[in-house]
């Protein structure tokens, strides 16, 4: 779904172990890595994309997670030009994401990245919830920090 001024709708994903660790995940063949994230479909809401998105790209089901908190706001970021498909219509100029801060609660052995036909991510790690705004690429950096900040009070290990 992509609104009015060119932003698609998506859902972002922060998955917080029981020791404060983020799930964090390298795209398929590239040397990028970042949170889950994916695109809200027509009549679906954010939560249901958002448990749609988990079992896709990590294989995690409702029972495997718990929903802490989401972002107030929608948050936006602007595709670089070089990214920006102008052949396709809609135009799409970036994304405004709903993200979710979730405990999860199941097994490393039921994360499951080939779960769907084109598997986003070939690899994954808990990492310290600073590696993110390291890693990431650039143009997604302020919509991470706003995120991070945003839940920062709730990422402690329990």
């Amino acid at each position: 779904m992509i609104d009015s001024q060119g932003y698609r709708a998506n859902v972002g994903i922060i998955l917080i172990n029981s020791e404060g660790k983020l799930f964090w995940a390298r795209r398929v063949h590239q040397n990028a890595w970042q949170f889950p994230q994916g695109g809200i479909k027509e009549g679906e809401s954010p939560e249901q994309a958002l448990f749609r998105e988990l079992s896709e790209e990590i294989g995690l089901l409702p029972e495997h997670v718990s929903i802490i908190s989401s972002t107030r706001d929608w948050l936006h970021y602007q595709l670089p030009e070089q990214f920006i498909r102008y052949d396709q219509k809609p135009l799409c100029i970036g994304q405004k994401q709903r993200w979710f801060l979730l405990r999860f609660k199941g097994k490393e052995s039921d994360f499951c990245l080939n779960n769907s036909k084109c598997p986003e991510f070939d690899n994954w790690r808990w990492v310290d919830s600073r590696q993110p705004l390291e890693d990431i690429i650039e143009f997604k950096r302020e919509v991470y920090q706003s995120a991070l900040n945003e839940f920062s009070t709730m990422i402690d290990p329990v």
